[in-house]
């Protein structure tokens, strides 16, 4: 019995020491470890010690290279020379759409109230539409220049024209800004926009009437911004005169003026709005309009009065998820002077002509909008001696309502769908068409 007490103490011993032997093998592996970590650690950190004093001194090298370019092209700049080495910046907006009409377009007219300028019905069928070519640059530190070359069909030909050619400053004090050379003026709201910009194919029926699509001419234009919360921008122009509703330059080359004024602010982070007024004043030698083959000839003044109103909303002002606007536009058009008919001697004309038109533009999700538009004229009647010419007032105010929906993949292009239900013309007519919309290269932010 003491034999078998004395063997089992013994093959304790032996598990504890063996348990300890363990234990000790077990430590000495994981201080091993501890060891290689520390090590390879200290490696590390000493490498990237090393890649960050290396990019230091990169940097600080860099930093001293870009001063020295920058204080070299501002010496440079005085004079004028090589600030524009990257200039200019330059796009293309292309253009195109089809188009239907139930009705012969080529009789389209509305009674009293011929077209002049570049206003009319949309070319049936396929068409290139206009395509722009965009160029934009500071020419120093005070001035920036701005070009826009068109191409599109005239009488079946193609023609290159420059649409826009102006210079602007960008350092007059107190909130002045000045630009001059040829440009869209900036009475109304749409007046300024570029056609890739519009909500719709066309141009609204005020601004086919009365300013031949849009308004552009040579000329100067003054503004000011004043410096306060509310949005307040006043502005004038002294222009030549020689495009519609203006015509031949009269004056001595200095047949219009306009003056315009808009306003404008945030309500919380939701909700902005712009309210304008404007007037433009031409005076018409020869002014052709109507029938080319009989056009009708008006001498005289005629003025425009405007009055805008645009209200845009998006939630927390999150504008590429969803939004809406809201805008309408009211023209007065006042002529007096005399037309001269084809075969009749000048015909004394004083009258009064009225259009508008609202519309609303909804995204409901993300890259895809629907829209409806609905515009109209109105007329007094010139007299009994125009009675039966096309510029008699007519029997009903015209009319027209148009509805539209666009996907946009990017903003850099969009596809179009409009459907236009036309009672202006001499008939009714139901119109429908696509468009395209594509940009590359540079392309500057949209105003308001």
């Amino acid at each position: 019995m003491r034999i078998s007490f004395t063997i089992l103490v013994a093959v304790l011993i032996a598990c504890a020491t063996g348990v300890a032997q363990a234990q000790e093998s077990e430590i000495e592996v994981l201080r091993a470890a501890v060891q290689e970590l520390r090590s390879d650690y200290e490696t590390r950190i000493a490498e990237l010690e090393r890649r960050l004093a290396v990019a230091e001194q990169n940097a600080l090298q860099a930093s001293y290279t870009a001063t020295s370019v920058t204080s070299s092209q501002a010496e440079t700049d005085q004079y004028g020379s090589r600030s524009s080495a990257f200039n200019p910046a330059i796009g293309v907006i292309f253009q195109g759409q089809a188009w239907n009409f139930n009705e012969d377009p080529s009789a389209y007219s509305i009674q009293g109230f011929p077209f002049g300028g570049e206003a009319g019905p949309l070319d049936e069928g396929l068409g290139l539409g206009e395509t722009e070519l965009i160029m934009k640059a500071n020419v120093d530190d005070k001035f920036a220049a701005y070009l826009t070359a068109a191409l599109a069909l005239e009488d079946g030909e193609s023609v290159i024209e420059i649409e826009e050619a102006w210079v602007e400053t960008t350092a007059l004090p107190a909130g002045f800004g000045a630009k001059f050379g040829r440009f869209f003026s900036g009475i109304g709201y749409l007046n300024e926009k570029h056609a890739h910009t519009w909500d719709f194919v066309d141009q609204p029926l005020p601004y086919q009437v009365f300013l031949g699509d849009q308004y552009l001419d040579d000329g100067v234009q003054l503004s000011w911004i004043a410096p306060t919360d509310l949005y307040m921008e006043f502005g004038g122009e002294w222009l030549r005169g020689d495009r519609y509703p203006s015509a031949g330059a009269a004056k001595s080359g200095a047949g219009s003026y306009s003056l315009f004024a808009k306003l404008g602010g945030d309500v919380g982070t939701d909700s902005s709005w712009l309210a304008g007024l404007s007037y433009l004043d031409s005076t018409a030698l020869d002014r052709a309009s109507g029938d080319e083959d009989d056009p009708l000839i008006f001498n005289g003044e005629s003025t425009l009065t405007t009055a805008e109103f645009v209200w845009k909303w998006a939630p927390d002002g999150n504008w590429k998820q969803k939004n809406l606007i809201v805008q309408a536009e009211y023209m007065w058009r006042d002529e007096s002077g005399d037309y001269l008919l084809p075969g009749q001697s000048p015909l004394l004309y004083d009258a009064n002509q009225r259009g508008w038109y609202a519309q609303a533009i909804y995204q409901p999700i993300p890259r895809w909008r629907i829209g409806g538009r609905i515009d109209g004229l109105s007329a007094d009647s010139p007299g009994s001696s125009f009675a039966g010419t096309a510029l008699a007032a007519p029997g009903s105010d015209p009319r027209r309502y148009s509805v539209m929906t666009d996907w946009s993949n990017s903003e850099f292009s969009r596809l179009r769908l409009q459907l236009t239900r036309d009672e202006a013309g001499p008939v009714d007519d139901t119109q429908w068409g696509i468009q395209y919309i594509h940009s590359i290269g540079a392309h500057g932010a949209h105003t308001f």
